[in-house]
């Protein structure tokens, strides 16, 4: 009796299946039903804020014009997501008036925007891009600060101030302006270009 005590305690021990006929521990689970390994949660699915920190990596890296546009194109897919479908359908009204220079319309929609949702930085921009074809350059200098308090990032609005910059003869400012947004995205043709001849000039000048 003691030995076969011992060799069950061996085969238990090594794991070594038991022979047909003899006894199974009571309780035990066979192994075709042994229960599953637990499942690995699927990862959380990124953030807008933290979509939009990626894409600035990928823009800042990204050394081919038309790669960087398509990213850049992202952004602003983004950027113009309000969360809200009525808000939504005013930058829609707000941009067709704008198309169509019926600035008076577009302001009236855009200032309902920013009231509703004054966290939604591409409310702001907007506003400040009509203010600017209208050549209200304070208020729309105010929309720009506004959408950069929000969106430090946004290209749109550092590229609209440089233009106000260069509009009043603010050459320095406004090179300074443009360089902010090739630290942003460097492979934007146009402000590559805009430092150029700003540069060329101010040298010329002196400064």
């Amino acid at each position: 009796m003691r030995i076969l005590f011992a060799l069950f305690t061996a085969l238990l021990l090594s794991g070594t299946a038991l022979p047909t006929g003899a006894e199974e521990v009571p309780g035990a689970l066979p192994p075709d039903t042994a229960p599953p390994p637990a499942a690995t949660p699927p990862p959380a699915a990124p953030t807008r804020q933290g979509r939009l920190d990626q894409l600035f990596t990928e823009l800042k890296r990204e050394r081919n014009e038309k790669a960087a546009e398509r990213i850049a194109g992202r952004i602003w897919n983004e950027w113009n997501q309000s969360g809200s479908a009525s808000i939504d359908l005013m930058m829609q009204w707000a941009q067709k008036a704008t198309e169509d220079q019926k600035f008076d319309v577009a302001l009236d929609f855009l200032d309902q925007v920013v009231t509703l949702q004054p966290d939604y930085a591409e409310g702001w921009n907007r506003r400040a891009t009509v203010h600017f074809l209208m050549k209200n350059y304070g208020k729309s200098m105010a929309d720009i600060d506004r959408t950069l308090q929000l969106e430090p990032r946004h290209f749109g609005a550092l590229s609209g101030l440089a233009q106000i910059m260069t509009e009043t003869g603010h050459k320095q400012s406004a090179l300074e302006a443009w360089q902010k947004v090739l630290a942003i995205y460097p492979m934007m043709r146009s402000a590559q270009g805009q430092v150029s001849t700003l540069s060329e000039e101010l040298a010329g000048e002196g400064i």
